[in-house]
């Protein structure tokens, strides 16, 4: 895993990068082990003006491949599913966590979505469960625009001080944008 790590933050510095980022971000949401943060991250700080480029980038292709995602769960559970489930070590919930799905996917897949949690396991939940399509694709673009954008928009202000804090913090900046966006909605719905 340390040498595949490795050689993602290599390749983040070449000029195939954008087509890297995009090949990993597309992968990430239906079966790829490491997260598009590891290329966005340092092409971000390389070329600071292209941050909103490449979040942009990401978003798309991360929405792509969580309907690739949504595809293993609808179609290929039996054959590509489980063993995608069975790597996270997500067996054992995976029967509750379809239930709970069933009712709050929409807001599941906005919140978590954004989070570092494998967001492939949610794209195969839902196809899973047979969500309907528009509001997945939907979500998908609100959770994956949030984080990715979030992360640029940190990197493009405050530049390389930031990576560390971003790399080592991750689930806490991501929790911070969940906090003010539930907040926010709940703020507008007592509001109005």
């Amino acid at each position: 895993m340390r040498n595949l790590y490795d050689w993602m933050m290599r390749l983040a510095g070449s000029k195939r990068a954008p087509h890297a980022l995009f090949a990993v971000s597309f992968a990430e949401s239906s079966f790829f082990p490491i997260p598009p943060d590891v290329m966005l991250v340092p092409m971000v700080l390389a070329q600071r003006s292209k941050a909103w480029t490449y979040a942009f980038l990401a978003t798309v292709s991360s929405v792509l491949g969580g309907i690739a995602g949504y595809a293993i769960g609808y179609f290929f559970m039996d054959t590509l599913g489980k063993p995608i489930v069975a790597f996270y070590g997500k067996t054992e919930g995976f029967e509750q966590f379809k239930h709970m799905f069933n009712e709050w996917g929409v807001w599941i897949l906005i919140i978590k979505g954004m989070t570092p949690i494998p967001y492939k396991f949610l794209t195969i939940t839902a196809g899973v469960t047979h969500m309907a399509i528009l509001p997945f694709i939907l979500a998908s673009i609100v959770a994956r625009a949030m984080r990715f954008f979030l992360v640029a928009g940190l990197l493009y202000w405050f530049g390389p001080p930031i990576r560390d804090f971003i790399e080592r913090r991750l689930t806490l900046v991501t929790t911070v944008g969940v906090v003010l966006l539930v907040g926010g909605f709940v703020a507008v719905k007592f509001l109005v």
